[in-house]
């Protein structure tokens, strides 16, 4: 047997085949009619085929299907390639030419914005459509998954898989169109799916996640919140499959639905994508009544986790450990900390290092840990990927080499704290440069979001003529709150030097985001544009 991915799930359905694997809304599978779905699917595609190695898009929302082509994929040794149901033509044109990819699975939904994108790909030989209920049809040759699921045996007898096969995630980033980070499945989950002892920092032997499944009486139950089309939550949910829990997906974020679901099915451990989803959660708990007594861990990844949210999840949450966990696409997990009121500041993430994770200057030199106060980047040895997706150059500038060690330098920006811990403070393309002071936008969205009438905010940099760039904001108020922008501005001198206070501040609707909870400050750039065009006129 190989560490690779399927295998690993597979040890699992073998040793508690009748545990509930997956509740995705009214869709219910055990381990073992879990894996028989996926054998079906993988069955498929070989049988049309397509072949170990090539690529098939996934374009789904958080849908046992989706699941059960991502498994089928793994156990095929194809490459599924994750596709944010969101993009539109120019975004899916982009990614299906850079992918390469050969097949298509998608929920019918999304036929009319991949009527224009899939006949000018010839590469594609194969489609497949979910039927979702929104009576959507394909203007393009496609197959029905239930029929084409139907016509194929449940059993595995599939080829040896390899700890070397490729894992690829595309990661849209906050400024760019996405790309495509590699990885070998081993390293994938040694990085990304828990795969290292936190503790011992060792790696984990392949059959001891399936033994201590077996020997676990009362596995978790686990609500993942972020889109399984992106790194954080396909892999929070894929190291519950690894492990022997149980996973709960629903297809679209809605806050009453949410807590109703925590209810119903006893939900242990939530999974969310920052502000964008905790501050929802967290009001729509405040206002109602709902039974949250089985929740025992909150975790919060890829996105800003505000202070003053914080507290109020740990107000509510008092007995429950809620969690920061930090990382990226290009390193998985560089390092998690648990949020108490002590360690509650406007700073960005506050974490213990995790395995392989260092700081490095901007000289490519190791900081040395006790350096409290020094800022560098991040920096993550080990498992770490084979490099971006036919971006050789890309590659070369991310993944370096320091006294013969290799390391993954995606650009986040940290600070050393006492007791080998690290704040987050930002990606480092976003860094503003103001008259030579830089400025992390992290740290600004924290103070401004500290303001009682500022519900979301994102920060970004502006040309300036005198400094280079300034400081700018784009804020949405809260609902029936009239925002005084002169009022934003003195709070944050109580809390920011004043280079940091954004000179440009556009009160908006909405702000940017993608599904996932990221920021999208590209939107935000055109937005503003757009704002100070209108005014200029």
């Amino acid at each position: 047997m190989a560490v690779q991915i399927a295998d690993l799930v597979e040890h699992v359905v073998d040793v508690v085949p009748d545990r509930p694997a997956l509740i995705a809304g009214e869709v219910r599978y055990t381990y073992a009619e879990l894996d028989a779905e996926a054998n079906r699917f993988a069955h498929h595609l070989l049988g049309v085929g397509i072949e170990p190695g090539e690529h098939v898009g996934l374009m789904a929302r958080n849908v046992a299907e989706h699941v059960v082509a991502m498994l089928g994929c793994f156990k095929a040794r194809v490459v599924p390639i994750n596709i944010n149901y969101r993009y539109l033509a120019a975004e899916l044109d982009h990614l299906f030419e850079s992918s390469g990819i050969v097949g298509l699975v998608h929920e019918a939904r999304y036929a009319p914005v991949l009527a224009a994108v899939v006949p000018k790909h010839e590469r594609i030989r194969h489609v497949v459509s979910i039927s979702d209920g929104s009576g959507e049809t394909t203007a393009y040759e496609s197959v029905d998954w239930r029929t084409a699921l139907d016509r194929e045996p449940p059993t595995r007898g599939f080829d040896e898989r390899s700890a070397d096969d490729v894992f690829i995630i595309y990661t849209g980033g906050t400024t760019g169109y996405p790309k495509g980070v590699m990885w070998r499945h081993e390293d994938a989950w040694r990085a990304l799916g828990g795969g290292i002892d936190f503790a011992t920092r060792e790696p984990i032997e392949e059959y001891a996640p399936s033994r201590a499944a077996a020997e676990d009486p009362s596995p978790l139950v686990t609500l993942q919140l972020g889109p399984v089309m992106h790194s954080s939550g396909q892999w929070a949910m894929l190291m519950r499959f690894i492990t022997g829990h149980t996973s709960v997906l629903l297809p679209k974020f809605d806050p009453p639905t949410i807590w109703r679901t925590v209810e119903a099915e006893g939900i242990s451990t939530i999974s969310l994508v920052g502000d964008a989803m905790a501050r929802p959660l967290i009001e729509e708990l405040e206002r109602g009544s709902y039974d949250t007594s089985t929740v025992t861990t909150v975790t919060s990844a890829a996105a800003l986790f505000s202070a003053e949210v914080k507290e109020r999840w740990i107000k509510t949450f008092p007995d429950a450990v809620v969690l920061d966990v930090i990382g990226s696409s290009e390193t998985g997990m560089t390092g998690n900390g648990r949020i108490e009121q002590a360690t509650l500041a406007d700073k960005g993430s506050l974490v213990h290092l995790g395995p392989g994770t260092a700081v490095i200057d901007e000289q490519h030199r190791i900081i040395d840990p006790s350096e409290v106060g020094a800022i560098g980047l991040m920096a993550r040895s080990g498992a770490i990927p084979i490099g971006y997706l036919g971006d050789p150059e890309k590659t070369a500038r991310t993944f370096i080499e320091i006294d013969g060690t290799r390391y993954a330098v995606p650009g986040d920006y940290v600070q050393i704290e006492e007791g080998h811990r690290l704040t987050l403070l930002g990606r480092g393309s976003g860094c503003i440069n103001t008259g030579g002071e830089k400025v992390y936008p992290e740290e600004v969205e924290v103070a401004l979001k500290s303001h009682p009438g500022v519900f979301d905010t994102l920060v970004f940099a502006l040309p300036d003529p005198t400094y280079g760039q300034q400081v700018a904001a784009l804020i949405e108020p809260r609902p029936d709150v009239d925002l005084d922008v002169e009022d934003v501005r003195a709070h944050l001198r109580t809390r920011l030097s004043g280079y940091k206070v954004p000179r440009t501040v556009h009160v908006v609707e909405t702000v940017p985001r993608h599904v996932t909870g990221k920021a999208d400050y590209r939107r935000a750039r055109e937005i503003s544009d757009a704002i100070r065009a209108e005014k200029a006129s």
